[in-house]
């Protein structure tokens, strides 16, 4: 029968677990099993034989992974008839479109949007805490609302009890998936009540659409229109802070890079970059050469900025994985405050909606967010 992920400790290693996924389905001819950025990588390397679940009778099919104890990852099944899938990017996208849930999964579920799937939620034991994520009963309530601002679509949460301010300020790139997809206002309202930060107004500003390449890639025009147009509307309307030390930019990927030089470019107005999974070999994927890391050159060659840095990625993300760590050592060398971590997963909402709560409760409600954390 279908179970959900059969978790037990490795007998030659107690850090790792053996984790095995199973499904069960006559009609199929057999399941591959995706777990985020590690599928993916062999994805990438031309081969998903080791993600095919192996038949163990008519109608069962499982697989077994050897994972460090504080994995966490979002996952998919796709059970398939006829060929297995294949590597190329169609074939991958139909994976993407029509992989569904494991239906005997025991965490909450990982929004979609685009009308996927939701994923289930893979967490060993040791995987770090999310205290903030899930909705809390007793939680004082904040609200959303939807605005435009220079024709760009923005959602703003008002925390319980919003009146004069000044408010400190979250601007989060990729708002569209943070808010309507998953619901970052109840993790801003369990950190204030919990007074990890103080009560905050959180600006969604959408980018997944067609002018993300462009305004996610350290793009002048796209950091002013932020700084020069967005945080003053804001201040105007709804009492935030113009204080950088109190301003925070968050990203994830090509977000997570863009804050970072939104950092760089103005930090008169961003005091804080929250930076996860940054796409920091722009704009050359190659490693170490000429044209690759220049956000990383310029903290290096030019005058260090006011500006604070949490900075996190994940050691299943081969593609970043050196380049943050070489952002963070430029960083330190030149005298930024710096909070660096990495985390045991990959290129994942699954991951990165806990750590986005940690960066927010660093940032603001530290000293230099003028809150006792």
């Amino acid at each position: 029968m279908e179970t959900p992920p059969l978790v037990t400790t490795d007998p030659d290693d107690p850090a790792y677990r053996l984790v095995t996924f199973a499904h069960r389905d006559e009609e199929c001819d057999g399941v591959l099993a995706l777990l985020h950025t590690v599928t993916d990588k062999d994805r990438h390397a031309g081969d998903l034989t080791p993600h095919l679940m192996k038949r163990q009778n008519d109608d069962t099919w499982s697989i077994t992974y050897r994972l460090r104890a504080d994995h966490r990852a979002s996952y998919q099944l796709y059970p398939y008839r006829g060929q297995a899938p294949g590597t190329t990017r169609p074939g991958w996208l139909r994976v993407l479109d029509h992989a569904r849930p494991d239906p005997h999964d025991t965490e909450p579920r990982l929004p979609a949007r685009d009308g996927r799937h939701p994923s289930s939620v893979l967490s060993l034991p040791e995987a770090p805490a999310q205290p903030y994520v899930r909705r809390r009963a007793g939680v004082p309530r904040g609200r959303t609302l939807s605005h435009t601002v220079a024709d760009r679509r923005v959602d703003v949460h008002f925390p319980a009890g919003h009146g004069a301010g000044p408010y400190p300020v979250a601007l989060l790139l990729d708002g569209e998936m943070w808010g309507e997809v998953l619901t970052v206002g109840d993790t801003l309202d369990n950190l204030t009540a919990d007074g990890a930060i103080p009560p905050t107004v959180a600006l969604l500003v959408h980018t997944m659409g067609p002018t993300r390449p462009e305004d996610l890639s350290c793009n002048p025009a796209f950091v002013d229109l932020l700084a020069d147009r967005l945080l003053p509307w804001a201040t105007r309307e709804f009492s935030t802070t113009d204080d950088p030390r109190r301003t925070v930019i968050a990203g994830q990927s090509a977000g997570g890079l863009t804050a970072a030089y939104a950092a760089f470019r103005r930090p008169e107005r961003f005091g804080n970059a929250l930076s996860q999974s940054g796409s920091f070999w722009w704009p050359d994927g190659t490693e170490f050469d000429g044209g690759s890391e220049w956000l990383t050159r310029q903290f290096a060659a030019e005058q260090r900025r006011e500006a604070r840095f949490y900075v996190e990625v994940g050691l299943q993300e081969w593609m970043l994985l050196t380049q943050n760590r070489h952002l963070c050592d430029v960083l330190v060398a030149r005298g930024y405050e710096v909070e660096y971590r990495e985390f045991n997963g990959g290129h994942d909402y699954a991951c990165w909606r806990g750590g986005l709560a940690d960066g927010l409760a660093h940032l603001l409600g530290s000293p230099g967010g003028m809150v006792s954390g």
